[in-house]
């Protein structure tokens, strides 16, 4: 998932009001449940990415609010769930979505974190109305709305923060591990593609801590692993620690940050 330094923030598009030759609604002229319920708050969006939704080209919508306060945090700016003066209004990103049909294939729900928003199922089955696939970028810090949301998604990226008895010391939030389990338990079982991730931070996750961290995930099943190295922090793991990893998982990749220096063996 790419920084908030990334995104794109366009204008909102404007598009004809004109009946359509089908007979349908123009859908800049429709109304998305705004009278009754609370409408997606998206910070950013990014037009077309083939990284965000393995196997499709799709955009990247970015929303609002983060119930963590993790210590590399990517997008702090992204935190406060209030909209801010240049959001998106999310008839905007329809009207975009709808203007790009027949040429995108998905849409990625990223944050912040999506599940903390109310709206994000409806957003989703808007999303899904208009033909294209759902990918979801979370921390599962909501199981009961991301329980709900599954049967809506193709494609989910799972952060894991660290082991889940230790979360507190890299989310800075008391409960969050218990959370992170129960929805990644949920993530396994629905039988939906995924992958998991974790940021590198040594200081937070020594090489030891991430090892048995891997090791917990081999053993629940997890086949898809990446280490992501950390935008904020600059240090990552030894090349044994990252050779020992590698062993646990056949598909591992290490999505590497030029601007970072690795820890010394």
């Amino acid at each position: 998932m790419r920084s908030r330094r990334e995104i794109d923030y366009p204008e909102a598009p404007s598009f004809s009001t004109e009946a359509r030759t089908d007979g349908a609604t123009p859908l800049a002229t429709r109304t998305h449940n705004s009278n009754s319920n609370p409408q997606l708050r998206v910070g950013g969006l990014t037009k077309f990415t083939t990284i965000d939704f393995p196997g499709k080209l799709a955009a990247v919508v970015y929303c609002r609010g983060c119930s963590l306060r993790c210590h590399y945090c990517h997008n702090p700016e992204l935190q406060t769930p209030r909209s801010q003066p240049g959001d998106l209004s999310w008839k905007a990103v329809l009207d975009f979505l709808e203007s790009r049909k027949g040429r995108l294939e998905g849409v990625a729900f990223c944050g912040g974190e999506p599940l903390v928003q109310k709206a994000l199922p409806d957003a989703m089955r808007d999303v899904r109305a208009m033909g294209l696939e759902v990918a979801l970028h979370t921390s599962g810090m909501n199981p009961v709305r991301f329980a709900e949301i599954l049967p809506l998604v193709d494609w989910v990226g799972f952060d894991i923060k660290t082991k889940f008895e230790d979360y507190q010391r890299v989310t800075q939030v008391r409960g969050s591990g218990a959370k992170a389990r129960e929805s990644f338990e949920l993530l396994l079982e629905s039988g939906i593609a995924y992958e998991t991730r974790t940021t590198c931070d040594p200081d937070l996750i020594p090489p030891s801590t991430l090892i048995v961290m891997a090791g917990e995930l081999r053993d629940m099943g997890v086949k898809t692993f990446r280490l992501q190295e950390s935008s904020a922090r600059m240090r990552n793991y030894d090349a044994s620690t990252e050779n020992e990893i590698a062993t646990m998982f056949p598909d591992f990749e290490i999505r590497r940050n030029p601007l970072s220096v690795r820890k010394a063996a």
